[in-house]
């Protein structure tokens, strides 16, 4: 079981809000050392929401090499997933995101076992999504799709909506809209869409607001509403900026070169160029929306 860090730990709150709070974009030399496991994981987050790849992998080792707490260890796991992922490497990234839901079973839910201060709070449940969800999104990517709406369902059993925590839920609505657009379903891929947006505006993350009106502007852009999903991307183009999110702020540029926006494209040749001087490696021949 993993023990909660002291309150008034700083440093680890420190952490904590920048990989889900409102600063997401603390530079690198400005992260606390992390103390423990759990602040390896979120220093990972962090770097990993700043294209910071290589970075991001040596965090997840760390936590790794500092813990056997199964939670701990299941997050890490699904994390390294979606960083393969973001990258198109869904096959891969399924090894990951397998090992992280064989770490934990069922039984052994419902304890909150990792609590980081208000508004921060993860446990087995959450951890288990994250699996479950990254599993779904892993089968999607190599065109999978009843087997990503068999996952989802499979992961609404074993923890339904109205146990989840604020960031599995997002998460959960995030896959939901991306197979319903890989699966024809338009409608009901701006409802999730939206559905995601709505949860991230209540929720403390910068990121997870992000990401979710970028999977917005997607979902409507297939819908025809091209003008509003020029807006979207625009306003997501702009915060990416401002807390330095690269890997979204390349999704973006791909959706708004799609729509024709002048001087897109060139934006993601950049973001692109520097993400692989950053660690990451592109799956060739893929464009894929990084996701949280």
């Amino acid at each position: 079981m993993f023990a909660p860090a002291p309150l008034g730990d700083t440093a680890f709150e420190i952490l904590a809000e920048s990989a889900f709070g409102a600063h997401p974009g603390r530079a690198a030399a400005e992260l606390p050392t992390a103390p423990d496991a759990l602040s390896s994981w979120y220093r990972a987050v962090i770097l990993g929401g700043q294209g910071r790849y290589a970075a991001a992998r040596a965090e997840l080792r760390i936590a790794r090499a500092r813990s056997t707490d199964p939670t701990v260890l299941s997050l890490a796991a699904s994390t390294e997933g979606s960083l393969l992922r973001q990258l198109g490497w869904h096959a891969r990234a399924a090894v990951f995101d397998g090992q992280a839901a064989a770490l934990l079973s069922v039984r052994s839910m419902g304890d909150r076992t990792v609590d980081s201060g208000p508004g921060f709070p993860f446990d087995r449940a959450d951890a288990i999504c994250d699996a479950l969800t990254g599993l779904a999104a892993d089968a999607l990517g190599i065109g999978r799709v009843a087997l990503a709406w068999r996952l989802l369902g499979r992961a609404a059993e074993v923890v339904p909506d109205d146990r989840l925590g604020w960031r599995p839920a997002i998460r959960r609505q995030w896959v939901c809209a991306e197979t319903s657009l890989a699966a024809g379903t338009v409608e009901p891929a701006v409802t999730y869409a939206a559905a995601a947006l709505e949860l991230a505006e209540r929720a403390p993350s910068v990121r997870h607001q992000v990401k979710s009106r970028l999977l917005v502007a997607a979902a409507v852009a297939v819908a025809g509403e091209h003008d509003r999903s020029r807006a979207l991307a625009e306003q997501v183009a702009e915060q990416c900026r401002e807390h330095g999110l690269l890997p979204l702020r390349w999704a973006s540029a791909m959706l708004r070169d799609g729509l024709g926006v002048a001087g897109a494209g060139a934006e993601a040749e950049d973001c692109a160029a520097t993400i692989v001087r950053r660690g990451g490696r592109f799956r060739p021949a893929t464009a894929v929306q990084p996701s949280a």
